[in-house]
């Protein structure tokens, strides 16, 4: 039975939990994920898989860009075995080079506009539709589970290469505070020195005491957001967040970061140069982890700041849920590497619905059980002490 559904969890190249139940194996990965979700500083890497429910996957807009007739797509398509990167990757390098001799080639403006236009628009959903309360309810029952930790411990990082607004509208809906490196007012501009700012709440009405507010997360969008845009301000940066309608028209001044080959050098400019520094001193600092989900391990800079975590802070632990056989991650023997995979009878156990219903568990419920244990510790403590 228990081969059949082939539950997996390494550390390193080691397989754990070999010759336990299937039911045995899953407390134990729970158990093990509790242990690390106690860790001093938590990190989340999410990628598209988070958002597969309501965001369509490559293949699907291949077809739907195929839809459009273009006879250029259809060219470069065929050459590049319909892969989206590597057509975009084709048409940018095709217009730096038109650009570069003076020459203007109205045909690859054209198809960059439908590819990218056809992207926003698919980002661009309407999270009260109906339709995406599936992948609403994954969201909110995450959130629910970690944000409220020790006061002893960091607040949670989380990372995304995704585009789209679920984490903001989950957040709102939760009313749980989160720093995104936007502030002001009317209008919201990045400023990455709000990275290191933190909610506080006065504890002391006589005196100037406060505590950090429990309810907070920071998030770090590595590749932009639906909802911002390059206009000039009151801030350096000049990155602005608007509030974005379900238009099928794309704002000239989007700032997203398509997904093709060359993004690393887009992603050189701020702000994802203020982000991805972020990246780069969370996994440095001690006593850290990293959870990835729903990451294929496609962007080269990120997996590049992965290495340099392992290769320079010996107390990082990195948990991938996936079973990526083939990435460089998958054949080191590191035992700070863990790598959670398998199948429960027909359920995926490292996708974000399962990690997120089954494998997580409630810091929140933990940390009141721990509340009422320290209470009644310390109660039998003084009545001790008074006989």
């Amino acid at each position: 039975m228990s081969e059949q559904i082939g539950i997996k969890i390494y550390q390193g190249l080691n397989e754990l939990l070999k010759g336990k139940r299937d039911d045995e194996k899953l407390k134990l990965i729970e158990q093990k994920l509790f242990d690390l979700l106690n860790i001093k500083n938590i990190n989340f890497l999410f990628g598209s898989g988070t958002s597969v429910d309501s965001i369509p996957t490559m293949k699907y807009l291949i077809k739907k860009i195929d839809a459009k007739k273009n006879a250029l797509f259809e060219k470069i398509k065929n050459s590049n075995k319909d892969n989206l990167e590597s057509i975009l990757g084709v048409l940018y390098s095709k217009r730096d080079y038109q650009l570069g001799i003076n020459e203007e080639d109205k045909e690859t403006e054209e198809l960059i506009k439908i590819i990218e236009e056809t992207i926003f628009n698919e980002i661009n959903i309407d999270l009260s539709d109906s339709c995406h309360e599936k992948a609403m309810n994954i969201y909110k029952t995450f959130y629910q589970k970690v944000t409220y930790r020790n006061r002893d411990l960091s607040r949670v990082n989380i990372f995304t290469t995704n585009n789209d607004l679920f984490n903001e509208r989950v957040l709102d809906n939760l009313n749980i505070n989160y720093n995104n490196g936007f502030g002001g007012g009317l209008e919201r501009f990045f400023n990455p020195a709000r990275f290191e700012y933190t909610f506080s709440r006065k504890i002391e009405t006589s005196l100037e005491k406060y505590e950090a507010l429990d309810n907070m997360i920071y998030l770090y969008k590595l590749h932009g957001s639906i909802n911002w845009i390059e206009k000039e301000g009151n801030s350096l940066f000049n990155i602005q967040e608007v509030n974005i309608k379900n238009t099928n028209k794309k704002p000239s001044e989007s700032v997203l970061i398509y997904p093709n080959p060359l993004k690393q050098g887009k992603s050189l400019t701020s702000p994802y140069t203020d982000i991805i520094r972020e990246f780069q001193k969370k996994l440095l600092l001690q006593n850290s982890v990293l959870f990835i989900i729903g990451y294929s391990f496609s962007d080269e800079h990120i997996n590049n700041i992965i290495y340099q975590a392992l290769s320079s802070n010996s107390s990082i632990s990195i948990v991938i849920f996936n079973n990526s056989s083939e990435k460089p991650l998958f054949k080191i023997d590191d035992q700070r590497i863990y790598k959670i995979f398998g199948k429960d009878k027909d359920k995926n156990i490292h996708y974000f619905e399962y990690i997120v219903d089954n494998l997580i568990p409630n810091l929140n419920e933990y940390r009141d059980k721990n509340l009422l244990k320290d209470f009644m510790d310390k109660l039998s403590k003084a009545q001790e002490q008074n006989s």
